[in-house]
C-alpha cells in the first residue's frame, strides 16, 4: 500500500529527519526508520544536542569520563556530537551508496558563534570534515555574509555542505553562486568535483510567525487576506531560482564534469501557528530535487494524514502577487528576512551556550 510519504518520495522529495538522539541510535528506532524508507537523510544543530543530552541521561556513560580526563565542556560536546553522527553516517552510508550520493546524509554544524567570522568557520568546517572522516557528512555553514567566502572554500576544499539559515531568495541566489563558484574555484585546480554534494537550507514557517504579526496589526480584510500565505509564497519563488540557475549555462559546464545541484532543502517546516494545519509547510512544497527536513511531530504527521502531490509550482503567480500585495501594505520582506537571519543566529548560538552549561552541570564537582 502506498503512503503519504512513499508518494512524496516518488515525487522526487527527500525526507531528512531533523532530529538526533543516542537513545534512537542505540535502540534501533533510527535503523527502522530508515529501512521503512521513513527517512532518507538526517540533520543535527545545536539546539537539537542541547535537547538530547539536556532531557536524558543517555550520554552520562560518555560525558563522565571525558570530564575526569579534564576535558572541557566544548570539547566533551564534540567527542558526543561526533559519536551520533558517525554512528548516524554509517547507519546511512547503504542509502547513500544505492543513490550514489544522491542521499544517505548527516548534518553537523559548525560551532555558530563563528556565524560573521569567515576563516574561522571555515577552519572549523575542515575540522570537523576530517574528524568525522564520513564521505556521506554535511557541514552546516550559516549564510551570513560572513559565512558565503566559507562556503565557497569550503566546497573547493571537497567537503560537501549545508547551508543553513536561508530566508531571503537574494540571499539564496548568493548561496547558489558560492556553490558554482567553489566548484569552478575546484575544477580549475584540475580537481574532481563529481563527488561534491550540497544543500540550501531554506526556512519557512517563521517567515509567517514574522509577517503574520505585521498582518494582523494591520487589522484590514486586505491584510487578513494574506496571513499564512508568505513563506510558502517565499518558497515557492526560491524554487523558480533554484531552476533558472542549474538550468543556466553556467551550471551546464560544471554538470558536464558530474557537477550535482544544490537541492534546495525546506528547513523550519513544523507548522508553529495551529490555526494552520500541522503538514501545511510540507504538503504545499513538493517537488523534484528537493529536500524537506522535518521535526519528529512534523513527520509523524504528514506519515498519518499527509497530502503528497506535486505542488511546489503551484500558483508561481499567486506568489508573486503576494509579494506586490505585501509591498503595497508596506510591509518590507527584506527586513524581516535579515531580522530572521540575526535572530537565527542568536538562537543557535545560545542553544549552544545552553549546550555547554549543560555539559558543565553534569560534570562532577572536584573535591
Amino acid at each position: 500500500m502506498s503512503t503519504p510519504i512513499k508518494q512524496l518520495v516518488s515525487l522526487g522529495q527527500s525526507i531528512w529527519y531533523d532530529n538526533i538522539e543516542r537513545r534512537l541510535l542505540k535502540n534501533g528506532e533510527l535503523a527502522a526508520m530508515v529501512e521503512r524508507g521513513d527517512i532518507q537523510g538526517l540533520t543535527s544543530n545545536p539546539a537539537i544536542f542541547n535537547n538530547a543530552i539536556a532531557k536524558s541521561d543517555d550520554y552520562d556513560a560518555d560525558l563522565l569520563p571525558l570530564a575526569e580526563a579534564g576535558k572541557t565542556s566544548l570539547e566533551i560536546f564534540e567527542a558526543l556530537a561526533v559519536d551520533d553522527i558517525r554512528a548516524a553516517a554509517d547507519l546511512l552510508r547503504p542509502l547513500y551508496d544505492a543513490t550514489n550520493g544522491d542521499d544517505g546524509y548527516v548534518s553537523l554544524e559548525v560551532n555558530p558563534t563563528l556565524a560573521y567570522k569567515t576563516e574561522e568557520t571555515l577552519s572549523e568546517a575542515k575540522r570537523l570534515w576530517a574528524w568525522v572522516d564520513r564521505p556521506n557528512l554535511m557541514i552546516k555553514i550559516p549564510a551570513t555574509e560572513a559565512g558565503l567566502p566559507a562556503i565557497r572554500q569550503a566546497i573547493a576544499a571537497g567537503l560537501n555542505v549545508n547551508v543553513t539559515l536561508i530566508f531571503s531568495i537574494e540571499r539564496y541566489e548568493a548561496v547558489m553562486d558560492a556553490y558554482l563558484s567553489g566548484l569552478e574555484d575546484r575544477a580549475a585546480q584540475g580537481l574532481p568535483i563529481d563527488g561534491i554534494a550540497s544543500v540550501a537550507s531554506f526556512f519557512v514557517s517563521r517567515i509567517d510567525v514574522n509577517i503574520d504579526k505585521q498582518l494582523e496589526a494591520l487589522g484590514t480584510e486586505r491584510a487578513s487576506a494574506l496571513l499564512g500565505k508568505t513563506a510558502i509564497a517565499n518558497a515557492r519563488l526560491a524554487y523558480q531560482a533554484f531552476k533558472a540557475i542549474f538550468g543556466s549555462g553556467r551550471f551546464a559546464a560544471l554538470e558536464a564534469q558530474g557537477a550535482r545541484v544544490q537541492r534546495p532543502l525546506w528547513a523550519s517546516t513544523g507548522t508553529k501557528n495551529p490555526a494552520y494545519p500541522d503538514t501545511l509547510y510540507v504538503d504545499e512544497l513538493i517537488g523534484p530535487n528537493t529536500v524537506n527536513t522535518m521535526p519528529p511531530a512534523t513527520l509523524d504527521a504528514f506519515r498519518d494524514h499527509g497530502q503528497a502531490a506535486l505542488t511546489i509550482e503551484s500558483g508561481v503567480d499567486v506568489a508573486r502577487h503576494v509579494f506586490a500585495e505585501l509591498e503595497e501594505l508596506g510591509i518590507s520582506l527584506a527586513e524581516i528576512t535579515q531580522g530572521l537571519e540575526d535572530a537565527g543566529v542568536k538562537s543557535f548560538a545560545d542553544a549552544f551556550e545552553s549546550l555547554l552549561n549543560t555539559i558543565s552541570s553534569r560534570q562532577p564537582v572536584s573535591m
